[in-house]
């Protein structure tokens, strides 16, 4: 199919950074600032709506329901994104096909930010009653659909030109931002909480991170423009075949490892909400520390993530990625029973708590989206690598937080546990099927 003339958005950018000799060369250092800024923007619209789930949803859209309740419902809502991901990655493909990266990322990154910004426009149950929470689900799930249009190979193009011995490296540098923009999402709502009267910020000051998020999607397209629409990079994508792809082609070549794939990350991604929405969830609600005390918890925590993801890159050349993620999520199984020990016992025990999962989820999900894309063809991989982690993230992350919480309300810690558990022994098993398969051994 052909492609039309480029949109005003890429000529714009082809021509803020061409220089006079026809454009400049791609190096990978220029694509992991533009990877990490991209990634960074998706996760910071992901905390911002996480944390306000526990923070003010509740308060503000469910006061009718008990706090354990209203918290609940906030997490079905927040669950909605990951369902709605995989059609709105359906949708942007075709425009990808049909207009161009240049058109589908713009439009997907506009489409959250505007979805993003009318969230923190919404009125209280008090001024217009269920019709709030209608028009939070309805922009929640435009969240979700335009997220899977936020895909645009970058992260692939990364790998595929790491040098042989730094592939572990490349492969974790789009997992930063998930750390990153915790960092910043938790360091904001300690300053506004710590900084307002109670009164201000369910008034107001909860609504001010929602805006940041849509200045930041906007930094974040212009950086990724500057990239894909280029002539050079629009080469490598060619030369590399990271081109979309029908799904029903890609499903018929690549169908096994794609339901490999689905399960290889699970025990990280669950682990992903375990250790950020969750806690946070189950301190506010059954102990007696305070937000902005577990929250500081958290940044530390976040920091200390930053830090192992970043290991996770050096781990993985030295001792192979399958052993890294086999490691990992046998941690991660061992901390399933024995982290809920730790968060039940206050204090010092849910700082251990967050220390020692934000390391294993470092290590795991440095590696958890590589793992999956490094079993793909180099001509599947644009568009198996999309819907195998939309599928991923929905089976493992997108009803944690509720599934764990309702556990942990009705039978007790261990029983988010043993959710936990089960999501450890999926991955371990999927990575000795992907062995058996042949799968990790690519780029």
């Amino acid at each position: 199919m052909s492609i039309p003339a480029s949109t005003t958005a890429e000529q714009d950018a082809r021509r803020l950074h061409s220089d006079g000799h026809g454009g400049h060369e791609s190096d990978p250092g220029e694509m992991a600032i533009g990877v990490i800024i991209g990634r960074t923007a998706e996760f910071f619209d992901f905390f911002v709506f996480s944390m306000a789930c526990v923070l003010v949803f509740p308060a503000r859209l469910f006061p009718f329901a008990d706090a354990v309740t209203g918290t609940l419902y906030s997490f079905a809502i927040l669950g909605l994104a990951f369902v709605a991901r995989p059609f709105g990655s359906l949708f942007f493909h075709w425009v990808d096909r049909t207009y161009g990266r240049s058109a589908k990322l713009t439009l997907a990154l506009l489409m959250l930010g505007t979805s993003t910004v009318f969230i923190g426009l919404i009125p209280t149950y008090d001024v217009l009653g269920a019709w709030a929470i209608g028009i939070l689900i309805v922009f929640r799930l435009a969240q979700g659909f335009a997220l899977g249009g936020t895909w645009d190979g970058l992260a692939s193009l990364l790998a595929l030109s790491a040098p042989e011995h730094k592939r572990g490296w490349y492969a974790m540098i789009p997992q930063l931002g998930a750390p990153i923009a915790l960092v910043v999402v938790t360091a904001l709502f300690i300053y506004l909480i710590s900084s307002m009267s109670a009164v201000d910020f369910y008034d107001w000051g909860w609504r001010y991170p929602f805006f940041v998020a849509f200045s930041i999607n906007v930094v974040a397209l212009f950086a990724r423009l500057r990239l894909v629409a280029t002539p050079e990079y629009e080469e490598l994508f060619k030369q590399n075949e990271l081109m979309p792809s029908s799904l029903r082609t890609t499903c018929r070549v690549e169908g096994r490892h794609m339901l490999v794939g689905i399960f290889t990350p699970l025990a990280s991604f669950a682990l992903f909400h375990m250790m950020t929405v969750f806690p946070l969830g189950y301190v506010f609600l059954f102990t007696e520390n305070t937000p902005t005390s577990f929250l500081t918890t958290l940044l530390v925590g976040s920091i200390v993530g930053l830090a192992a993801t970043a290991a996770s890159g050096i781990l993985s050349d030295r001792i192979g990625r399958r052993k890294l993620l086999a490691a990992s999520t046998v941690g991660i199984a061992v901390f399933a029973i024995l982290g809920p020990v730790m968060l039940g016992l206050g204090g010092a025990g849910q700082s251990l708590y967050v220390m020692l999962g934000f390391v294993l989820l470092g290590l795991s999900f440095g590696q958890a989206s590589g793992a999956v894309a490094s079993s793909f063809s180099n001509v599947n991989r644009y568009t198996a690598s999309s819907f195998t982690s939309d599928i991923a993230w929905v089976l493992g992350a997108g009803f944690a937080p509720l599934i764990a919480l309702y556990l942990a309300s009705q039978l007790g810690l261990w029983a988010a546990g043993l959710y936990l558990l089960s999501g450890a022994v999926c991955t371990l098993v999927a990575l000795r099927v992907n062995r058996m398969m042949g799968g990790l051994g690519r780029a």
